[in-house]
């Protein structure tokens, strides 16, 4: 044992590290053996990176000498690079029991605490350190930090400045300071830490790129690319110039924002922050090239996969579910496990791609859950910056409702919501808060500006736009878009109103408890109360009504079936991929093997990305569908003219249809849909049986299969719909635009003032 143990050291001493492994296995290999042998090789497997077998021989040295440091250290250490930290943290804690006068025990111990988010115990050890050696900043830096995971934003404030007042030079600890004001909505303040620190350190990109966020986030866009065009001017060729600029102008100018973030990606093409946002930016393409650019998006989220470390990578998910890869989507994470990593890092919009992937009743509470953390983080980041509220007003006999959306133009919830400013209850004043970017006008805008106070919030913090509508004096405050691209619905969680309402956006309770009612109709409404939120609030017939001014006669109906042209019959979907799942291909391709000679036609613009039509291809494929039975139709906008090429479409679930079954339904061309019992899964169904086509919703797969192959067959039923469906959305609920306005300011007055 004293030859190899001597021949280990001389090994080590000539950087012979793998030789002197071999030595101290070989020694152990003879029997029992001191401490040293298994502190000695264990250290040495830790310094070559073979972490796991690192942990192996320090396990099987405690083994046999159960109350060594060293071992017991060295165990918990590798644990945590494991990222086995429940185990790291009760081998430390052990380590810490037997040298309690060790500083560096202490310290990996917290460590890895603070990687477990167990804040509280963080700070006592911590607190322990800083007695242990005062003179060290890093452990005032550290305590602030376990304070910040225990939501004491001033305490762990207080820590951070006493850090820098020893270490100024502590970039982590700037940044850190910087995140807790702003996490503690103090901007102005997070914003003065950053300049401060950049006085000191003027080429620090992090801190140079801190304050380009914050500005970003405060609302100051202007002076984030001023500052920015400052910083390029010292640090030309810098790729986060590029990247912060791309992410600031990304949603007013995507053309301009991408030509940014491709600058970015090949200044710094290992950089996969980077790659994803370029991803991001190209999947949110909307010129001609669109399919094109998703392709490449696509392609970079397959590079990026491998090296993504991230439970819930949004970007991965949206690239990825809307390619329809859903082998590689669930790489990046299971349902649960996506969900809860998207709702605790405050991802609501991530949410909304959740919905399409429950596949049993366990998933649909599960997805109730994760709105509900979403909006416990929300609501408690919101009450660090309460809104004033003005004092109540006189005795009035008008109700002052506001609209919360950035969509009450030509979009989907504009076309929805626009009867109720054409058909304004003169007891009500309205109120529209938008943070959309746009400045242009169109007729929805134009209608919507002469019902009602239009304020625009674009580029306000999320306290600063409360406050703003808080100062209206709302009796209620209804949102309309959840947290789709532009919508705030974070503002919702300052209660800037006394009553709140969601309608319409977003087809699932938004996570908040202060959002009182979820307005919906007696089909729509979950069939359990534990499926939503809210409170239901029910109109009498339907939710939504169809504006006048876009389901119009400009889009001719052809006559005849397309089977009466074609000799096949064709299904179809416009429905947006992120409703698609395994299930939704495979009972669509059911459906075309049912029906001889069949076709299926996917009218949407991802029909342009060669791995989305490989994708579905491959799906219908392992139903015995060929890919010369699809047909794409590569198309954003001027959509509804496809209607003529197709006899029936099929819903998407469980999130089904709502703009896209109303549309196929003014083309004349009915819609099969699967019912659930949460309200996404009932959206179609309340259409359909408004529409009296309420036997074209099925209650389980097979009944889905058949009646759309039943339908198929049923060539005079389908060219009676054709001649007549029109008519009867206009003489049916859907199309009385006036009385749906009646119902829903009735509701909304028996709901207030009866409240």
């Amino acid at each position: 044992m004293v030859d190899r143990l001597a021949a280990a050291k001389a090994a080590v001493a000539a950087g012979r590290r793998e030789a002197a492994v071999a030595e101290l296995e070989a020694a152990i290999a003879e029997g029992p053996q001191p401490a040293v042998l298994w502190r000695m090789l264990a250290a040495q497997l830790f310094n070559l990176g073979r972490i796991d077998d690192a942990e192996r021989r320090a396990a099987a040295g405690l083994a046999a000498h159960p109350d060594d440091y060293e071992l017991t250290n060295t165990l918990g250490v590798a644990l945590r690079r494991l990222k086995r930290l429940p185990e790291a943290v009760d081998a430390l804690e052990a380590a810490v029991a037997m040298r309690p006068g060790v500083a560096a025990a202490w310290q990996n111990l917290g460590n890895a605490l603070l990687d477990l988010r167990r804040g509280e115990r963080a700070a006592q050890v911590y607190g322990e350190l800083i007695r242990l050696d005062p003179g060290a900043p890093q452990h005032r830096w550290r305590l602030g930090r376990a304070l910040w995971q225990q939501d004491k934003g001033e305490a762990a404030a207080d820590a951070m400045r006493a850090a820098l007042a020893m270490a100024p030079d502590n970039i982590e600890a700037w940044l850190d300071l910087a995140s807790i004001l702003s996490g503690e909505q103090r901007l102005d303040e997070a914003i003065a830490v950053l300049e401060d620190a950049i006085r000191r350190t003027p080429t620090a990109a992090r801190l140079l790129e801190a304050k380009a966020v914050l500005l970003r986030r405060s609302g100051a866009g202007a002076a984030a690319l001023a500052f920015l065009d400052a910083a390029e001017t010292f640090m030309p060729g810098a790729a986060w110039t590029h990247f912060q600029r791309g992410q600031l102008i990304g949603d007013g100018d995507r053309a301009t924002a991408n030509v940014q973030l491709e600058k970015a990606h090949a200044l710094a093409p290992n950089n996969l922050e980077y790659a994803l946002a370029l991803a991001e930016g190209l999947s949110r393409d909307r010129t001609a090239s669109e399919g094109e650019s998703l392709e490449r998006a696509y392609r970079l989220a397959l590079q990026a996969l491998p090296h993504n470390t991230e439970p819930g990578n949004k970007i991965l998910s949206e690239v990825l579910g809307r390619a329809c890869d859903f082998a590689a989507l669930a790489q990046v994470g299971g349902f649960r496990e996506m969900g809860r990593a998207f709702a605790q890092a405050g991802r609501h919009s991530a949410l909304l791609e959740q919905i399409p992937r429950v596949a049993s009743d366990a998933d649909r509470l599960e997805l109730v859950e994760q709105h509900r953390i979403w909006g416990r983080g929300a609501q408690a980041w919101a009450a660090k910056a309460p809104v004033a509220r003005r004092a109540p007003r006189p005795a009035d006999p008008t109700l002052r409702l506001g609209f919360l959306s950035s969509d009450l133009r030509r979009h989907a919830v504009g076309h929805f919501a626009l009867p109720l400013f054409q058909h304004r209850d003169p007891r009500f004043e309205l109120f529209v808060y938008s943070h959309h970017p746009g400045r242009g006008e169109d007729p929805v805008q134009t209608a919507v500006a002469a019902a009602a106070t239009v304020r625009n919030l674009r580029g306000m913090a999320a306290n600063a736009a409360a406050q703003a509508i808080a100062d209206d004096g709302l009796d209620l405050l209804i949102e309309l878009g959840g947290s789709t691209l532009f919508n705030r619905i974070e503002v919702m969680a300052f209660r800037a109103a006394p009553r709140q309402a969601s309608w319409l956006g977003y087809p699932h309770s938004v996570g908040l408890s202060c959002i009182d009612w979820f307005i919906c109709d007696p089909r729509n409404a979950p069939q359990r109360p534990e499926l939503m939120i809210e409170q239901p609030l029910m109109l009498p017939a339907t939710w939504i009504a169809l504006g006048e001014h876009v389901f119009t006669d400009e889009a001719a109906i052809a006559a005849e079936p397309p089977s009466a042209r074609n000799g096949f019959v064709t299904f179809g979907t416009a429905n947006n991929p992120y409703k698609y799942n395994p299930a939704t291909l495979a009972a669509w391709a059911r459906v075309v093997a049912a029906t001889p000679g069949s076709r299926f036609m996917v009218v949407r613009p991802e029909a342009g990305s060669a791995g989305f039509r490989g994708n579905i291809e491959a799906a219908f494929a392992a139903e015995g569908v060929v890919p010369e039975r699809l047909i794409w139709r590569a198309v954003r906008g001027g959509h509804l003219a496809h209607y003529g090429d197709i006899d029936v479409s099929l819903d998407t679930f469980p999130l089904t249809g709502g703009t896209t079954t109303t549309e196929s339904l003014w083309m004349g061309v009915p819609v099969v849909s699967l019912v659930g019992p949460a309200f996404y899964e009932r959206l179609s169904f309340s259409i359909l049986t408004n529409a009296g086509l309420g036997d074209l919703c099925a209650r389980d797969l097979d009944a889905y299969v058949g009646i759309a192959t039943r339908l198929a067959a049923d060539v005079e039923r389908r060219r009676a719909l054709r001649s007549s469906l029109r008519r009867d959305l206009r003489a049916g609920p859907l199309g009385r635009t006036a009385d749906f306005a009646r119902d829903f300011y009735e509701t909304m007055w028996n709901a207030v003032r009866g409240a």
